[in-house]
């Protein structure tokens, strides 16, 4: 979709105004934290243009759905789907990470059927932190998620479905995406870690579990191959009840046009892989990575 001659910055809706202000905000705290310049450079580019489209996004993505975004210069698959979550929840996940106001109760609070009592009952439940993750506990039934009734779960699923849909995520009960292999995200973690320890990295205050406003969660951006990686200690429920906030590290990864997803890496306290750092829901995969030769572990 080329400019239109006749655009002028006083035409520019304020909807349009408003993405491109956050898209802005975004590209200076992952300068600020860091970032290598790809994703900073992206979203630059991508508010620019915004700030000089006439045409209402709300417009744009009613008419055409998300591909009408992705036809706009500059505008990826990732930041179109960015766009979607702005323009339908008022919320872009991603930024409130780097802002350190990410708060699972607010992003369930979202969904339609889920109040704030039933929001904080999930929250704390466990390490259930996204929609996607709350998708999947619900469909698999999960016990950590109780007193909802089958009506009110299939309400709240067919709610979160759609959600879904619209942000272009992709369903964790689909076809399995496509993760960085575990030697590159124990690489990160170590890499984190040693640089959080010598007080190498910037530190955010999250909002959460931090009456005090203290910044000390340190956030680390990086790009290994074609994966973008933003990682932090977890600052969950379960993290702090178990006291161990300084050991669970939250990777988030993502290709260029790609929706984002996490694993989390912990210090594994029993079986074969104790002591040694883990990527939880693939230990097996650690298990090959810890076994394998060093001149094999090179070669990856």
């Amino acid at each position: 979709m080329a400019d239109s001659p006749a655009q002028t910055v006083g035409d520019v809706p304020e909807e349009n105004r408003k993405i491109a202000a956050r898209l802005r905000e975004y590209a200076e705290l992952l300068e600020q934290q860091g970032e290598d310049g790809f994703r900073v450079r992206a979203h630059r580019s991508a508010a620019a243009y915004l700030d000089r489209l006439q045409e209402p996004l709300s417009d744009l993505l009613e008419r055409g759905g998300t591909e009408a975004l992705i036809g706009l210069p500059g505008i990826g698959r990732a930041i179109a789907a960015d766009i979607v979550e702005m323009l339908t929840s008022g919320r872009w996940r991603q930024l409130d990470r780097l802002k350190g106001e990410v708060t699972p109760e607010a992003l369930f609070r979202t969904i339609p059927g889920i109040g704030a009592t039933l929001a904080h009952r999930i929250a704390g439940a466990g390490d259930i932190e996204t929609l996607e993750e709350l998708e999947m506990a619900l469909r698999l039934g999960d016990a950590r998620i109780s007193g909802i009734g089958p009506r009110r779960r299939q309400a709240i699923l067919a709610s979160l479905s759609e959600c879904l849909s619209r942000f272009q995520r992709a369903p964790l009960q689909g076809q399995p995406r496509e993760e960085p292999p575990v030697s590159l995200l124990l690489d990160a973690d170590a890499l984190y870690r040693r640089k959080a320890e010598a007080g190498e990295l910037t530190r955010i205050a999250p909002k959460r579990f931090n009456p005090e406003g203290q910044a000390w969660l340190p956030i680390m951006h990086a790009r290994r191959g074609d994966w973008h990686l933003t990682v932090l200690f977890s600052n969950t429920a379960r993290a702090h009840e178990l006291n161990r906030t300084l050991d669970w590290v939250v990777i988030y990864f993502h290709r260029d046009g790609e929706p984002e997803a996490r694993r989390t890496i912990v210090t594994e306290r029993r079986g074969p892989l104790r002591g040694r750092r883990v990527v939880r829901g693939r230990e097996s995969e650690c298990e090959a990575h810890y076994a394998a030769p060093p001149e094999a572990l090179r070669a990856q």
